[in-house]
């Protein structure tokens, strides 16, 4: 696998597991091959990118659809990637949010229709597991663990639309505000 090397000193953003829906102006990656994503790769064979080359990257609800022993080896290969001091934006579902909203019988909370699942569990269900793509849950402190486990030297709980890092682009592929945890790690 060629790596992947920025063409100036300008900014390189990485949209890690950016679906089908890449965005411009960000390097999108993902497994699927699809218009507008620039590098094809599974993370678990390693991104073509060169050690240090990436300012910043964003993941959103992508970790989930990893398997539980293939979360720690994403996350070190995204920190390999990102430069000193570089910023690793994670979003994933909230456990925590969709166990509250099932114990508090909140049925708005969830996006599931009733023909796909009537039950309140059978809501929480199959959000969490996304209908079978996503294999691991998460809570705020796991992602934290993990991301510490990986070798960042500083994980930041955040808001939707909101950074401590002081790069405002950061958030500008937040969404799914009401289901999500957004955590930020500095390499």
């Amino acid at each position: 696998m060629t790596a992947v090397e920025p063409a100036d000193t300008a900014t390189l953003r990485l949209n890690w597991g950016c679906g089908t829906q890449p965005e411009p102006g960000w390097l999108n990656s993902d497994r699927k091959d699809a218009p507008g994503v620039d590098l094809v790769c599974d993370i678990r064979q390693g991104l073509p990118l060169a050690d240090d080359s990436v300012e910043y990257a964003v993941t959103i609800h992508a970790l989930p659809e990893l398997p539980y022993e293939s979360l720690l080896p994403a996350l070190q290969e995204l920190r390999r990637v990102l430069r000193p001091g570089g910023v690793l934006r994670i979003s994933v579902p909230d456990l925590v949010r969709g166990v509250q909203a099932y114990l508090a019988g909140d049925r708005t909370y969830f996006l599931v229709p009733d023909e796909d699942a009537s039950s309140i569990g059978g809501k929480l269900v199959t959000q969490l597991t996304w209908y079978g793509w996503s294999r691991s849950l998460f809570t705020a402190d796991f992602v934290e663990e993990l991301a510490c486990c990986a070798g960042f030297r500083e994980v930041r709980h955040c808001r939707f639309g909101q950074t401590s890092s002081g790069i405002a682009g950061i958030v500008s592929l937040d969404d799914r505000e009401r289901e999500s945890l957004f955590v930020e790690a500095v390499k």
